[in-house]
């Protein structure tokens, strides 16, 4: 790696890699309790929250980093409470980048967990109940078996498109070498370069790469729900 990417290059990759994986498992286990709520129960609003949860996909990512530099930026609101009250700045760091990814990629978690569960016998659950299983002994020791292949596939979807995210990461924590300067972002700062043509070429062959890996991944894992 070092002989194909200067350290600039390698530093982005890695941070875009470490973004990623903080974005996504930061995320699961919200998203396996939103999947959880959405196929299991019924209430009154259940659409309005359904749509919530997938609105990050139709939104653009440039709105979404707007409100969370609105909200989470240290001159008022929450921002300016959290970094007073507990030292914590999400705006220009890159923790500010894995919260933006992983609101970005939240719904492609939720959506394969919950096709996952929605798909498993719903009479598992009664049998297990009339044996005597609890609500936790049934959410461990069935529940989450049969939703593993959604598990897998959503946490492999999400950390893929993670790794392209843009938009949010620019507008909320900027464009900060070895900070909050992911893949994408060293991309974008190749093309703004005179004579960075062929940076950009490298890098966009490693995002394409990567993402081609992982959507096979994820398409292996969702072949797999679908068999069982």
């Amino acid at each position: 790696m070092t002989g194909l990417l200067t350290p600039a290059e390698s530093e982005a990759l890695l941070l875009s890699l470490r973004v990623a994986s903080v974005a996504v498992f930061a995320a699961l286990p919200f998203a396996f309790a939103a999947a959880l709520l959405l196929a299991r129960t019924r209430f009154p609003g259940k659409i309005v929250v359904d749509g919530i949860v997938h609105l990050p996909l139709v939104l653009p990512p440039v709105a979404i980093g707007f409100l969370l530099l609105v909200l989470l930026g240290t001159r008022g609101g929450l921002g300016a409470f959290l970094l007073q009250t507990f030292g914590i700045r999400f705006v220009f760091s890159w923790t500010g980048a894995a919260l933006a990814s992983g609101l970005i990629t939240f719904p492609f978690q939720v959506r394969a967990i919950r096709l996952a569960l929605e798909s498993a016998d719903p009479g598992l659950d009664a049998a297990a109940e009339t044996l005597g299983a609890g609500r936790l002994d049934r959410l461990i020791t069935l529940t989450l078996p049969l939703a593993f292949p959604g598990i897998a596939a959503g946490v492999i979807t999400a950390f893929a498109a993670s790794l392209g995210e843009f938009g949010a990461i620019i507008t909320f924590v900027s464009n900060i070498p070895g900070e909050t300067r992911t893949l994408p972002l060293a991309i974008y700062t190749a093309l703004q370069t005179p004579g960075g043509e062929a940076e950009a070429a490298r890098l966009s062959l490693i995002s394409i790469a990567l993402a081609l890996v992982f959507m096979t991944l994820a398409e292996f894992a969702q072949r797999r729900m679908r068999r069982r």
